[in-house]
């Protein structure tokens, strides 16, 4: 009985290093529908925990998958902008930042902070499960501001304070999606100062059109008289 356990857990344990290794080795994406904003992905085999098998105590083991999500920051002149803070929140664990909104933690999300470009790159680590990843949550733009206004004097307030996102990963494809909801585009009103100006003709006539629309009366002349006891009939 003793033999058998012993084949038998050697077997279970070159199983898991194949297992490990062949996950290591093999190719993760085959279609990319993130469009740039999902970098360096990578499956990882994580100890998560044990199981009893055949009376012995076995690690268990669970794949994630792992990799950055990435954007950028800039002001409204296009301009990158440096130290601002962006947090990715999973819909499952809304409700314990709402309970506690000092603590802006996340155990699938790490926050980023941009650089001198602007860029950000947030790190998650998911589990896979039934070989599929599929998550929902919101981005939080810098959610600190206005205690750093405070604090500071200064801060910079972000136009969207918050956008809802949605990554799926298929194992089984090797196709990843990501996708964010509505968003927001910024512009702006220009003009070039004074309205364009027509040259008046040779001669000093005003172009035809410009006259009192037809049925209209023409303003008296300035320094005349209007008859003000015409409608009486005097």
């Amino acid at each position: 009985m003793k033999q058998f356990l012993f084949v038998a857990t050697a077997v279970l344990l070159t199983a898991c290093s194949g297992m490990q290794l062949g996950k290591g080795k093999q190719r993760v994406l085959l279609k990319d529908y993130a469009e740039g904003r999902v970098v360096d992905i990578a499956i990882t085999d994580r100890l998560t925990g044990a199981q009893e098998m055949l009376f012995v105590s076995m690690p268990k083991r669970s794949a994630f998958l792992e990799g950055y999500i990435q954007g950028q920051v800039t002001d409204y002149e296009d301009n990158p902008v440096e130290g601002v803070v962006v947090r990715a929140i999973a819909e499952g664990e809304q409700k314990v930042v709402d309970a506690n909104k000092s603590q802006l933690q996340s155990s699938a999300f790490d926050a980023g902070v941009t650089d001198t470009q602007g860029v950000y790159r947030l790190r998650f680590s998911l589990p896979i499960l039934n070989r599929m990843v599929d998550v929902r949550g919101k981005f939080l733009y810098n959610p600190g501001w206005e205690q750093e206004k405070v604090n500071l004097g200064k801060a910079y307030e972000p136009q969207i304070k918050e956008s809802p996102f949605r990554l799926l990963f298929d194992e089984r494809e090797g196709m990843i999606v990501f996708a964010e909801g509505i968003r927001k585009l910024i512009v702006k009103s220009v003009s070039s100062g004074a309205g364009p100006k027509q040259p008046l003709p040779k001669g000093g006539k005003q172009p035809a059109g410009t006259g009192p629309a037809e049925g209209e009366k023409a303003a008296p002349a300035k320094g005349g008289e209007e008859d003000l006891f015409k409608s009486f009939g005097l």
